[in-house]
């Protein structure tokens, strides 16, 4: 028996004020965009999400990863109505804002990469690895880019054709960008590679010569929360600097604190060239950045990159308190905290239920990989949706992930408190007795 603290289920899923609001959905929103949680949000405040019918919901997603301080984090909140009663827009590279300038200052000061470092903002995750593109295609002047197998980097044409899974992110979408080309990925839990094969691979493929950019996870988000080998990305360092490219580190789940460290490669001991940030950045707020090098981040040409709301005032002071919440509330440290319990809770499930095949993670990125058998590792991707579907009935949000769809996953927010973690972490396991009944 589960005793609720936080969650509270006291009507079907939908209740009757959100199928209401479902109706009107199925009328005027194009189909396409479905909707994973069975409700629709009336408010919400650190970890816990309440519907329009006032049942309560632990949030184990975070807003996909967007929610690093929490929903409606009180900093963040008072920034926004101060800027507010400023101003709302203007089009930096129109009308410039003193925001925009404050947070590319803390930004860069947050990264660690050696000499001057610079940075510029846009809307979105793909708009980051886009312009990471963009500029490395500048500073080098050649034209291919590498990218791995398991990746994810946007939807938009030259990142979808970059991302890996084909259903439902490229599905009758092509023709695709030209000139991408997917290396293999040392996937620890069902295949080892070598970095010598990786760079076979590479110069089967494509000239290096002609490579700009080689855009890299440093931990694998929506292809499975896929952990690389201590030596893959000093290896892949190394094999920019033999050839030339830009190496270019896709943080847009992985960074913000959810590892432990600001960036996941810092866990790794490298330097990239460039950097890819969103999500948990603007807290919710449409914002992204790609930071790093300067003389390779003024590469292109005056006014080659930017965009009309890129980088807004409102986005840009919620992202100026994020930062300086990961850093005054000590949250960092936090998300290893909260990791580490998850993944107990994660590593006792697996003693009960030999479904669970792997759990891996650093830092509050940790998930876990649903199988048919042990011996087989076959991916259960139904099983998976039955686990983490009833778990949501239930009260507990937990996202999936993997080219297979077999991979639960969190991206909690890193305020959520340990008996919060607990109660969430009951209802999983509830999940799973009840999935596998």
């Amino acid at each position: 028996m589960i005793e609720r603290r936080f969650t509270r289920i006291q009507t079907e899923l939908p209740g009757p004020e959100s199928a209401k609001v479902f109706a009107t959905k199925a009328q005027y929103v194009a189909a396409p965009l479905e909707t994973y949680a069975p409700f629709i949000v009336k408010q919400s405040e650190g970890a816990i999400i309440e519907d329009l019918d006032g049942n309560k919901f632990l949030d184990f997603s975070g807003g996909w990863g967007c929610l690093a301080v929490g929903q409606r984090n009180h900093r963040v909140v008072d920034a926004l109505k101060d800027q507010i009663d400023g101003y709302l827009h203007t089009d930096f590279t129109a009308v410039p804002y003193a925001p925009f300038i404050e947070l590319a200052e803390i930004l860069c000061q947050h990264t660690a990469i050696e000499g001057s470092v610079k940075a510029a903002f846009f809307n979105s995750g793909a708009e980051a690895v886009e312009n990471a593109v963009k500029i490395a295609r500048a500073y080098t002047k050649r034209k291919s880019v590498l990218v791995f197998e398991n990746a994810f980097h946007g939807r938009t044409l030259l990142a979808m054709t970059m991302t890996h899974k084909a259903k439902p992110y490229k599905y009758g979408f092509g023709p695709f960008a030209p000139d991408v080309y997917r290396l293999p990925y040392p996937y620890e839990y069902r295949k080892t590679i070598t970095a010598d094969e990786i760079e076979q691979s590479l110069l089967s493929l494509v000239d290096p010569s002609e490579v700009a950019a080689m855009v890299v996870e440093p931990i694998i988000g929506e292809g499975g929360f896929l952990v690389p080998p201590a030596w893959f990305l000093p290896a892949m360092r190394e094999l920019a600097d033999k050839y030339g490219f830009v190496l270019v580190m896709d943080e847009v789940q992985s960074g913000i604190g959810r590892t432990g460290k600001f960036f996941a490669y810092e866990h790794f001991n490298i330097e990239p060239d460039l950097i890819c940030v969103a999500k948990s950045l603007g807290s919710g707020l449409p914002l992204s950045g790609v930071v790093g090098k300067a003389e390779i981040m003024d590469s292109p040409v005056g006014s080659a990159i930017g965009g009309t709301y890129a980088g807004n005032p409102l986005a840009c002071r919620a992202a100026i308190e994020v930062i300086k919440t990961l850093d005054e509330e000590n949250l960092l440290e936090r998300a290893e905290h909260v990791g580490n319990r998850i993944k107990d809770h994660f590593n006792r499930l697996a003693e009960r239920f030999d479904v669970i095949g792997d759990v891996r993670g650093i830092g509050a990125m940790v998930g876990m990989e649903i199988i048919k058998d042990r011996d087989s590792k076959t991916p259960d991707k139904e099983l998976t949706g039955k686990v983490a579907g009833t778990a949501l009935r239930n009260g507990a949000i937990f996202p999936t992930a993997g080219l297979s769809g077999n991979v639960l996953r969190v991206l909690v927010p890193l305020v959520i408190t340990d008996e919060q973690i607990d109660e969430g972490m009951c209802i999983l396991e509830d999940a799973f007795e009840q999935a596998l009944q």
